[in-house]
């Protein structure tokens, strides 16, 4: 039985005959300790604070019976581990149209994730709290930026809390606002319709950290902790 926030991606499994539903990770509405296993792929990764992320695992923990296993993956901040680079990176220079790609802006897609919903409107949410923050204070007080670093694609991670550029492909343009400035040779500006970009949130994980933070909940033991191209993995064990 599968679940996700995203209704598409449930609909897709529902069209290939998979079992699946529509559900936040942080509440999933499935019996305590009726699962001999969970896995949770990219997931826990998107939470922005670490009482969220640690909610999410006790979650996990919940739905199975005891000497039940989990499986998580979250994106490393370690890209390059034992001198290796992970496929993310050495992706970079594939392709031709992935480079013409990288030059255009346009975001290519993170590893072992899953992509938005077809058309849906997530929010560079970023830039538009700072604005929304701003108006608000009406000017009482100064205001700090806080606002995230913007990931580039197919490099190492300096951050480990930003926002990653998502490229959203086939969505039909609607609002003029969604059309994209493009400067061409000459320096003249022209208007090109482009698939939107949005920004999603990360919080990439360092060596170690996934594997305390399990560890600090005392109704599972971590059975492995290990690194698998560019992910932090660990599998746990219900007590």
């Amino acid at each position: 039985v599968g679940c996700d926030r995203s209704k598409n991606l449930v609909d897709i499994c529902g069209e290939k005959h998979f079992q699946a539903f529509v559900c936040d990770a942080l509440s999933v509405p499935i019996r305590s300790g009726s699962c001999d296993a969970c896995i949770s792929i990219a997931v826990i990764h998107h939470f922005s604070t670490a009482e969220r992320r640690l909610a999410t695992i006790r979650e996990l923990a919940r739905l199975l019976r005891p000497g039940g296993t989990a499986l998580i993956y979250v994106w490393a901040m370690e890209q390059e581990y034992k001198n290796q680079k992970s496929k993310y990176l050495k992706e970079k220079n594939g392709s031709k149209n992935k480079e013409k790609e990288m030059n255009t802006g346009t975001a290519q897609r993170p590893l072992n994730d899953q992509g938005p919903d077809n058309c849906s409107q997530d929010s560079a949410w970023s830039n538009q709290l700072l604005n929304d923050f701003k108006d608000e204070s009406c000017g009482a007080m100064p205001v700090a930026d806080f606002r995230l670093p913007v990931h580039t694609n197919r490099t190492s991670f300096h951050s480990q809390d930003l926002l990653v550029p998502w490229h959203l492909k086939g969505c039909t343009k609607k609002k003029k606002e969604s059309i994209d400035t493009v400067v061409v040779p000459g320096g003249s500006k022209e208007l090109q319709e482009l698939s939107p970009v949005f920004h999603r949130y990360y919080h990439v994980f360092s060596e170690g950290e996934l594997e305390a933070v399990c560890r600090s909940l005392d109704c599972v033991k971590v059975q492995k902790s290990y690194y698998d191209q560019g992910n932090w993995c660990v599998i746990l064990e219900k007590l």
